[in-house]
């Protein structure tokens, strides 16, 4: 038995040592809101191992304030953010060095609302009524647009900040209107109080269409294997929920998320699931560029930057690290 384990020593001392597994690479993912349905693919990708097997360690951060991402991604304080295609030509015009990396939510979900018992039946009624909106930026324009299609001026409007009340300003008669609630969360909070609205779609009265929801880094990342890695796993993740609705949602309000669990998430689960991109690592340039010349032609921007510049698409993962 002693030369038994005399012999069995020199053979573990001659064989080769266990190759370590690599660390997981570290990233910081900072939302545009508290988590709701339109971050879906990320959830999952992270309660699925997506992430795991991309050999990251993602950490899911809700923001403070509703405008840290673009600054905090800017600062490289956050590896990714979740912001909006209209204000990321805004940012970068204003000298943030940003860059698109990944489409989230590839169709417009903000929308002009109005009660549909109400007095405003089309655009043309919003003639000396109150629109509400929550962030500055846009409003004029959105409402500019929408209103030359009916041979009114943003003079014939009264906009109002109503912060981020924008339901309850619209059903407690404060304002006339409501600009800015996604079409599947405000209408269906709406619904669910009994107090049913009725959608203008900007994108159907002179907005060029957007992607809503986008991941951005820092601008020096931009051809960063680690976050094609992280662009891949939200993807896989993608598909996953699209084939399997069920078990995503139960993925959705797992552990501390079952606060989630309520009538107005369960609806918005149903219509965001087919807006979330395919593709999400894939770049439509021309929807950007088209989105830089309207903002540029309306002075929204000083002009026309080279998309390169503040919309990749990320080189293709490596086998490995």
């Amino acid at each position: 038995m002693k030369r038994l384990l005399l012999a069995l020593a020199a053979l573990l001392a001659l064989s080769p040592p266990a190759a370590a597994q690599p660390a997981r690479d570290q990233l910081t993912v900072l939302l545009d809101w508290f988590i709701n349905p339109d971050h879906l693919p990320i959830i999952i990708a992270q309660e699925r191992g997506d992430f795991t097997r991309a050999n990251l360690d993602v950490r899911i951060q809700a923001p403070a304030d509703p405008n840290d991402p673009p600054r905090l991604v800017g600062a490289r304080r956050a590896d990714v953010g979740v912001f909006y295609q209209k204000n990321l030509h805004l940012a970068v015009d204003q000298g943030l060095p940003l860059v698109r990396i990944g489409t989230l939510v590839a169709t417009p979900l903000s929308t002009l609302t109005v009660l549909r018992d109400g007095p405003v039946r089309t655009l043309a009624d919003l003639r000396g009524r109150r629109v509400g909106y929550s962030v500055a930026g846009f409003e004029e324009v959105v409402m500019g647009v929408m209103l030359e299609g009916v041979g009114l001026r943003l003079s014939d409007i009264r906009l109002v900040n109503v912060n981020f009340g924008l339901s309850s300003a619209l059903m407690s008669g404060q304002v006339d209107a409501i600009l800015g609630g996604f079409r599947n969360f405000e209408l269906h909070q709406l619904d669910i109080e009994n107090r049913p609205g009725r959608a203008f779609f900007p994108e159907q009265h002179g907005m060029p269409a957007y992607d809503e929801l986008i991941y951005i880094s820092h601008r020096d990342r931009a051809r960063d294997p680690v976050l094609r890695r992280f662009i891949d796993a939200t993807e896989a993740a993608t598909h996953f929920l699209v084939n399997n609705p069920e078990e995503s949602w139960r993925m959705f309000i797992a552990g501390q998320r079952r606060e989630l669990d309520n009538e107005l998430n369960r609806r918005a689960f149903a219509s965001t699931a087919n807006r979330f991109s395919l593709s999400p690592g894939a770049l439509d340039r021309n929807r950007y560029e088209r989105f830089a010349r309207f903002l540029a032609d309306r002075r929204m921007i000083r002009a026309v930057p080279a998309l390169d510049t503040y919309a990749v698409e990320l080189p293709p993962a490596t086998t490995g690290r």
